[in-house]
């Protein structure tokens, strides 16, 4: 017998149907439930962002390989997101514009943008601290441009190159941060033509979220919710492991969760990224009474991890990325598990924000080496 035959439930970025996202293990109850009141963009797999219909899970190919993303409600700022050619887009200078270029969703929304002493911009009335990204390529060759704000700021510059990509600011800026500047070829770069497109600002999150396109108005993006997996015979509460491959979507001023647990916060088995930078806690309580409790520091929350925890009466264990990080010889199991979600043990607190690659339960405790091996990078 492999170690997945042990599994209970499996859940990967493999299936998926309006509304719900399907476990490749432990039948229709392992399935879980997706509400986005609000159509999203993804990366597919041939690497081209396209649209996503409501309460469709995405499926999210941005590094290379499927996850299940994740994000919180985000409203987009920029009124006009890729027709560069309309007037809402200020062009200063001896800027000149090109339509027709082959953009990142695979159609011809793509513009060049030429010049040495102007620029183009959207005149918003953005703060400081406003998160921006814009796509860029060169039309060839390598370069370097002032992308995202005025010219006059210093953590704007940006090496371009022949491939597309996403290039994002959230720190604060002095001048001109009212404005969306897409191009200011009038600072230090050395580029007088590249091709851009996707213009994107937000105020309510301060990371670069997936893109949200607009034409004419500012737009919202509704959070993706996927709620609990299981019941009361598809979990054991006497012993088992709860495994999961995750990032999250940046270093968060909050708590993010998946847990397993009877449907409150006092008898759970959790993984926690907390309201501190790189701060990490695997959890396990019963009657609300602390059976295993580890918070360590990750290099990077927004790199993925593998990590489990196995439960047994006075047997707690806590492997990241195959090393044995923590142990637990006190303490009682949690009573009645019968859910599985990303949020908190309550289903309605701290929900999960960030990337997901697996989730898998057992339903009986797992050896040192069967634990090595499932979490090993």
């Amino acid at each position: 017998m492999s170690l997945l035959d042990k599994a209970t439930i499996i859940t990967t970025p493999t299936a998926h149907s309006n509304g719900v996202l399907h476990s490749i293990k432990g039948g229709s109850v392992a399935d879980f439930d997706v509400v986005r009141s609000s159509s999203a963009t993804r990366v597919n797999a041939e690497g081209l962002i396209e649209d996503v219909a409501t309460n469709i899970p995405r499926i999210d190919y941005t590094d290379g390989t499927a996850s299940i993303l994740l994000e919180p409600q985000t409203t987009q700022l920029v009124t006009l997101s890729e027709d560069f050619s309309n007037a809402v887009w200020a062009k200063t200078g001896d800027t000149v514009i090109e339509s027709g270029y082959l953009a990142p969703d695979g159609n011809s929304t793509a513009y060049k943008i030429s010049g040495t002493n102007g620029s183009i911009f959207q005149p918003l009335s953005l703060l400081t601290t406003t998160t921006r990204s814009i796509y860029a390529k060169t039309v060839s060759g390598t370069g370097t441009v002032q992308l995202l704000t005025h010219n006059s700021n210093t953590n704007n510059l940006f090496t371009i190159t022949e491939q597309w990509k996403r290039f994002d600011l959230n720190t604060s800026n002095t001048t001109g941060e009212e404005n969306f500047y897409a191009v200011d070829f009038r600072g230090s770069g050395t580029l007088s033509e590249l091709i851009i497109w996707g213009a994107n600002a937000t105020n309510d999150q301060d990371y670069a979220t997936s893109y949200i396109p607009t034409s004419g108005a500012i737009a919202t993006r509704l959070a993706d919710v996927i709620t609990g997996a299981g019941d009361v015979t598809t979990f054991n509460s006497t012993e088992g492991v709860l495994y999961a491959e995750m990032a999250a979507l940046a270093n968060t001023t909050s708590f993010e969760v998946i847990s397993l647990s009877n449907g409150s916060s006092s008898d759970i088995v959790g993984f926690v990224y907390r309201n501190t930078t790189n701060s990490f806690t695997a959890s396990v309580k019963s009657g609300g009474s602390t059976s295993l409790s580890k918070t360590i520091t990750l290099a990077d929350a927004t790199e993925f991890i593998k990590v489990a925890i196995s439960y047994k009466l006075n047997e707690f264990k806590f492997y990241i990325n195959g090393v044995l990080e923590f142990t637990d010889t006190a303490g009682n199991t949690p009573i009645g598990l019968n859910t599985l979600q990303f949020t908190d043990g309550n289903g309605t607190s701290n929900k999960f924000k960030g990337k997901v690659k697996s989730v898998i339960t057992f339903d009986t405790a797992l050896t040192d080496a069967e634990l090595e091996c499932l979490t090993t990078i």
